[in-house]
């Protein structure tokens, strides 16, 4: 089940990888997952595109940049649904939030 911004599908795994515990220097277990652009677009339930605005326009969590890949942490996305989708960037701030 896909849900809209505000209830997750805790079984969702689609799009997700899962860092390596090299990379991310924790246990397996802790390793956080990325999730690409169209997991993040099934997890709002709107087109990829669209979630590409949101992250622009600083609506939604910054994505991280790996090269030419284009991922979002699973735990910011959860936390920011979690918290009613607020703006993350403050009207009228040059360059975003950090």
């Amino acid at each position: 089940m896909i849900a809209r911004c505000g209830q997750l599908d805790a079984t969702h795994n689609h799009g997700a990888i899962a860092m390596s515990p090299l990379i991310a220097g924790a246990e397996p277990a802790q390793a956080a997952a990325l999730l690409d652009v169209q997991a993040v677009a099934a997890m709002l339930d709107c087109s990829t595109r669209h979630a590409y605005r949101l992250a622009d326009a600083g609506r939604m969590p910054r994505p991280i940049k790996l090269g030419a890949l284009v991922r979002w942490r699973r735990t910011e996305i959860e936390e920011w649904i979690a918290g009613g989708c607020k703006s993350i960037r403050t009207p009228g701030a040059k360059g975003g939030a950090t």
